[in-house]
């Protein structure tokens, strides 16, 4: 009996638990009404608090974004319902339009609680997902929360009402108004009776469901005695059938509120006096459009032709141009096939990145790097290109450049040239691209894969002004003898290439993956030399190139070590990357942060170069520098999102600490006058 009343004492006086957790950009909390909850229902709310400036989403995120995930473990018998959200209110970035929370915003959930006895504990959890974004950044976080309640009488918690009440009015009101709606003509037309509420000033529709409108298009609103009457852009959705959604309303004196509609099918009156145009908020950014987004990749892909990653194929390049096109259409033929390899390349490794994040994968740009059986299969690639470069066998009659890889001549010669030049050019981000892939990978699938492709047509840029320009093509050496030399002379960078893919196979798959892959390259170039044999005796090669085949076979011993590579420092006083490590060392003094992988020929220029100077490595030491290294050479989620969350896709990405500043984001290639120039700032 003592006992009892002692757990019974307890349960009444204990207050509700708030379980919370301090994201980088992002407080979340985990709030219950009461304590002791009764069986039947009671109330929870996921409480999220962004920094000043950030934002989180709405169910239906918009344009862009994402819906929070809640994943709930509880005990047997209990069960939680869908989350309900408050009204959201607008952002638009880069005339992108958001469905948004900014401040404090309670997710509320009805929790079912079931039939067991007074002090029955009653823990909770629960698993939060969600993206949060400022003007320039997207971030996505988990917090991980759990409260423990306790089955009782259900009596709400004095500190916790208040704090419900103000969630509970921030909801949408049910009300039942008569709601119809139309689509014709690309347009999407919505009428509401809104039962004599005149002192409305304004409003805005946020369809629950995707496709049902033109989120980025403006919404117009008009008045026809006490209907409202919103007319916007239709979405894509072919027969939405009953939309339902919020419709936010301004009043005239300043305050706000939303009603849940639910409208059908029906005519819709021509519009009246309006009210207002909505969808360009007040929280429109100066943040670069898509267009611009769109022409930064087109220069950036345009750069990559002269980056080191990309100079070997320069050579196969300027030999299909050379011998390819001898007319007018033959060369336009040729530079348009050769960009759809190009363009096509970079939007499938475009897609496959967005799909696989879709998906909850933490990658960016070149990810197919990091895993070693990529980079094995490249060293093969190219140790073949090498030797058909330097004749030691031809794939069919003797051609040279992107002819030689297709097997044929003209357009479909062009055309793997291009796919060649995309996929050599993966492990490079040049100026200008780091922006744009960053935008690509958080902008909705389709303005995505508009960046991707841009990246493609700025790689292909060169042959399409030869292409389509008789006068540059004019300016090209006219074929001759000088041609087999030089395609001779295109073996040697290729080679190099090789080894550095051997290397960088050694850094992720250890010595023996290296020996596997070097063994595997020599067992490819036997294969390949007795094709040359057979070809020049005029017989078929069937049976070398079946055994040339086999090297792939030893893909299968190709296995990540147990343990990440570890980047070589470049620069004294370095520690591998956390971001734990970057809040504290950042409290200490100026902090020097890079990120790299073995796979990244940009990246390897820079700490080969300026990074690894004399004169920059005594600098940094005598100014206090602490560097910190992120290695992206193997998958790291935790290097993905701090990427993401600096609007990057890949590396290389360099940022400076000034002690008690925001970071510096210094460019893609870095030069000796310019690390220098840091420390002299310290």
């Amino acid at each position: 009996m003592f006992r009892a009343a002692l757990l019974l004492l307890a349960v009444l006086a204990s207050p509700a638990f708030a379980a919370a957790v301090q994201n980088p950009h992002t407080r979340v909390e985990l709030i219950a009404e009461s304590a002791a909850p009764a069986p039947g229902s009671a109330a929870l709310a996921i409480v999220m608090t962004p920094r000043p400036g950030w934002h989180t989403y709405w169910k239906n995120p918009g344009s862009a974004g994402m819906e929070t995930q809640a994943a709930w473990t509880l005990p047997p018998g209990a069960s939680a319902s869908a989350i309900r959200y408050p009204v959201p209110s607008t952002f638009t970035v880069s005339g992108i339009m958001n469905y948004v929370f900014e401040g404090e915003s309670a997710l509320l959930v009805d929790l079912t609680v079931p039939q067991l006895a007074p002090g029955t504990a009653l823990p909770v959890k629960v698993r939060v997902d969600y993206l949060v974004c400022d003007d320039e950044l997207c971030v996505p976080e988990t917090a991980d929360l759990a409260i423990d309640l306790t089955v009782g009488d259900g009596a709400a918690d004095p500190a916790a009402a208040p704090r419900f009440d103000r969630a509970r009015a921030a909801l949408p009101r049910p009300v039942d108004w008569p709601a119809r709606y139309a689509r014709a003509d690309g347009k999407f037309r919505l009428s509401v009776d809104t039962a004599g509420a005149d002192d409305i000033a304004d409003g805005y529709f946020f369809p629950d469901a995707d496709g049902v409108l033109d989120y980025d298009a403006p919404q117009a609103v008009s008045r026809v005695g006490d209907t409202l009457i919103i007319e916007t852009v239709a979405g894509a959705a072919a027969d939405p059938g009953d939309v339902t959604g919020i419709l936010r309303l301004d009043r005239t004196d300043g305050s706000h509120f939303g009603a849940s509609l639910t409208a059908r099918a029906g005519e819709v009156a021509a519009a009246g006096a309006p009210l207002a145009q909505t969808g360009h908020d007040p929280h429109q950014t100066g943040l670069p459009s898509v267009f611009t987004a769109l022409a930064l990749a087109v220069l950036g892909g345009f750069i990559l032709n002269v980056m080191p990653c990309v100079f070997p194929i320069l050579g196969l390049k300027a030999l299909s141009l050379a011998s390819g096109g001898h007319s007018e259409r033959a060369a336009r033929r040729d530079a348009l096939a050769y960009t759809a390899g190009v363009v096509g390349t970079c939007v499938a490794l475009g897609a496959a990145i967005l799909a696989l994040r879709a998906l909850g994968s933490e990658i960016g740009w070149a990810f197919q790097l990091q895993d070693p059986r990529v980079i094995f299969l490249l060293l093969l690639l190219v140790t073949a290109i090498a030797l058909n470069l330097a004749g030691l066998f031809e794939i069919s009659a003797p051609r040279v450049g992107g002819d030689a890889l297709a097997g044929r001549g003209g357009a479909q010669g062009a055309f793997w040239t291009g796919t060649l030049a995309a996929i050599v050019a993966t492990p490079c981000t040049g100026p200008f691209m780091g922006l744009a892939l960053g935008a690509a990978i958080l902008l909705p699938p389709a303005l995505g894969l508009l960046i991707f492709a841009g990246l493609g047509l700025g790689l292909a840029l060169p042959f399409i002004l030869i292409g389509f320009i008789p006068a540059l093509r004019r300016r090209l050496p006219k074929p001759g003898p000088w041609m087999v030399t030089f395609r001779r002379v295109m073996a040697l960078p290729m080679l190099a290439t090789a080894v550095a893919l051997a290397w960088v196979l050694g850094r992720q798959a250890g010595v023996a993956g290296m020996a596997f892959g070097l063994a595997a390259a020599v067992f490819l170039a036997a294969g390949l030399w007795w094709v040359g044999i057979r070809q020049q005796g005029g017989r078929s090669a069937a049976v070398p190139l079946v055994v040339a085949a086999l090297s792939l076979v030893m893909i299968f011993q190709i296995t990540p070590r147990a343990e990440s590579s570890t980047a070589s420092a470049a620069l004294p006083n370095v520690e591998p990357f956390s971001e734990v490590r970057l809040a504290a060392l950042r409290g200490e003094g100026p902090v020097f942060v890079y990120f790299t992988a073995d796979w990244c020929i940009t990246c390897k220029v820079n700490e080969n170069g300026a990074l690894s100077a004399a004169p920059v490595t005594a600098a940094f030491t005598d100014a206090g520098i602490r560097t910190l290294v992120g290695d992206w050479t193997n998958a790291d989620p935790a290097i993905t999102r701090f990427l993401e969350s600096q609007g990057r896709a890949g590396v290389p990405l360099y940022l400076f600490y000034p002690q008690g500043r925001e970071a510096e984001v210094l460019p893609q290639l870095l030069s000796e006058s310019m690390m220098l120039e840091l420390a002299r700032r310290v």
